[in-house]
């Protein structure tokens, strides 16, 4: 195999600009980060000309939605980042630090429950772009699904967000239909007739999907209710599976974006150097974890937290 050319400090430094290196090649694959998992038309378009001028006019698009320019001489990464500075974009996307924020396609999806790319989108600007110099323990994957189908898969990133609409039943307008449209789309079969056939929901078997909601054409389920975020922390795929602790109550919108940013100071405070967030909780414990997430004081340490150097393992 042909070896590169390329000093390993060069390679390392324009590695956490976002290129990384093609296997025996001089050349790199610079990662466009999308904000809120999107990209519009005039992007794409330059995208396509950023890979045409400057590396070998492919694109291939990553798992957590960035755009991968292939084929970019190393003396043509700068004018590749100023190329595509012109549509507000910038390469990005590696290191021990927040990784692009994914999100389904719940915005539009019939089964979303939220505006997903919306609230990637915010998180995106406060913390992916807030805390773009803040080095964590290791790399931290952030994802939005907005309903209990998983298509983003939220409980394998260190903190997943998903949508559930919880409906109010009442039980006084349903008419007993003789094919009643909320037991008939059910995809959990939670929703059933009774000896009197009357709607009935097992919460047991519910998972608030939300999929009943306007179904009876008598509002005999109807949401009463925003929706609620199912948290999930310290999952993992890959060579080490860990499936993402789910925290033990679902949280509002507004206590969303709080949540997150003390999820990210209790990893930075308690993780070791090149330790996972969900090793770091099976170290420490869930339960522990979750004391300090629903209270403020990770919020009164976040200055020295942010200060403080990233504890060795010993």
């Amino acid at each position: 195999m042909v070896k590169t050319s390329i000093k390993p400090a060069d390679i390392q430094r324009v590695k956490g600009m976002g290129f990384l290196l093609n296997r025996g090649t001089d050349l790199f694959s610079g990662r466009v980060v999308p904000v809120g998992g999107i990209f519009t038309a005039e992007q794409l378009d330059l995208i396509a000309k950023c890979a045409q001028k400057y590396g070998n006019g492919k694109v291939a698009f990553t798992s957590r939605l960035a755009a991968e320019i292939v084929g970019i001489p190393y003396e043509n990464i700068d004018d590749a980042c100023a190329f595509m500075a012109q549509s507000g974009l910038a390469f990005g996307g590696t290191g021990a630090k927040i990784r692009p924020v994914t999100a389904c396609k719940g915005t539009t999806c019939v089964y979303g429950n939220c505006d997903t790319q919306a609230i990637a989108k915010e998180i995106h600007n406060r913390y992916y772009l807030g805390w773009s110099n803040v080095k964590l323990p290791h790399k931290f994957k952030i994802a939005v699904g907005g309903c209990p189908n998983s298509c983003m898969k939220p409980s394998l990133n260190d903190f997943g967000i998903e949508a559930h609409r919880v409906l109010r039943l009442d039980n006084s307008k349903c008419r007993s239909c003789k094919i009643c449209n909320v037991e008939k789309n059910c995809p959990m079969k939670a929703a059933v007739l009774d000896e009197n056939r009357k709607i009935v929901i097992d919460p047991k078997i519910c998972n608030t999907c939300g999929v009943c909601n306007g179904k009876c054409p008598f509002g005999a389920v109807e949401k009463h209710n925003d929706e609620e975020y199912q948290i999930f922390v310290g999952g993992t795929w890959g060579k080490h599976t860990r499936m993402g602790t789910p925290l033990s109550h679902r949280v509002t919108y507004k206590e969303l974006f709080p949540l997150l940013e003390k999820t990210m100071l209790w990893f930075k405070k308690y993780a070791y150097e090149k330790e996972r967030l969900g090793a770091a909780i099976d170290r420490i414990g869930a339960d522990e974890m979750e004391k300090e997430l629903f209270s403020d004081i990770l919020l009164t340490q976040k200055e020295e937290i942010l200060a403080a150097e990233i504890q060795k393992r010993p």
